[in-house]
């Protein structure tokens, strides 16, 4: 693949072919942003694990401390009285099956994360086609299937995020922004790595965390010493950084 002139200057401010500490990556990966657009900051996990079994699967949700850098458009589909805590809460839009016909008919995508409390999830499940391959279905595993529609919404809009690792084995997500100071993307990406961690299923064998690369929307993947990892991590929990 032919790279343009902003990548190969980026390449060319690093040893590609060097593993670095999480604050060496977070500096390096600010560093190697050129695009004239705020890019996100990219993580990638590559884990050891089958997710053909159910029973290897890593998935959850982890709040970001320095956030996502971008607002998240919230939709909420509960009835009349949880639509209106919603909208306190913070919700974007919020709605009863009106919201589900619109989304059905009007194929209405104007939204980046969806809430449903459980008596609406009969009404949303016939969403699947258009919902799913999106990621936008509701789900009880990381909470987004509730009653509790305040705090899910209040969570979503602080930088709560989704991990789940994919027919791969490869978690990736956005954690951040390069427009953040490199200390609170290595925060973020601290929080993220230690869930990942925390979230390794228990029949997994031999390496757990094979490889992570951290980078920009548009720029080279940094990789990052997965050992140096573990004991930033360990540091951070002396700090009560870290739970």
């Amino acid at each position: 693949m032919k790279r343009g002139k902003k990548y190969r200057e980026a390449v060319k401010s690093y040893d590609p072919n060097k593993a670095y500490s999480l604050t060496e990556a977070s500096e390096i990966v600010k560093r190697t942003a050129k695009a004239k657009f705020d890019e996100s900051i990219e993580l990638t996990v590559n884990l050891g694990v089958d997710p053909r079994h159910a029973d290897q699967q890593a998935r959850g949700t982890v709040a970001l401390p320095r956030g996502t850098g971008k607002k998240i458009r919230v939709l909420v589909i509960a009835g009349p009285d949880k639509a209106r805590e919603a909208l306190e809460a913070g919700a974007d839009f919020a709605g009863g099956p009106e919201i589900v016909e619109k989304i059905s008919g009007e194929n209405w995508m104007e939204f980046d994360k969806l809430i449903a409390t459980p008596d609406m999830m009969k009404h949303v499940g016939k969403l699947g086609k258009q919902l799913g391959p999106r990621g936008l279905m509701p789900n009880p595993k990381v909470g987004t299937v509730t009653p509790n529609v305040a705090p899910a919404v209040k969570a979503l809009k602080a930088g709560q995020v989704e991990y789940k690792v994919d027919k791969g084995g490869v978690v990736h997500l956005a954690a951040g922004k390069a427009s953040f100071e490199a200390r609170k993307i290595e925060e973020n990406l601290l929080v993220v790595l230690n869930a990942i961690l925390k979230a390794k299923p228990s029949v997994a064998k031999g390496t757990y965390m094979k490889k992570v690369t951290v980078g920009t929307t548009m720029g080279p993947g940094i990789r990052v010493d997965v050992n140096l990892l573990k004991n930033a991590i360990d540091e951070a929990k002396k700090t009560r950084f870290l739970a």
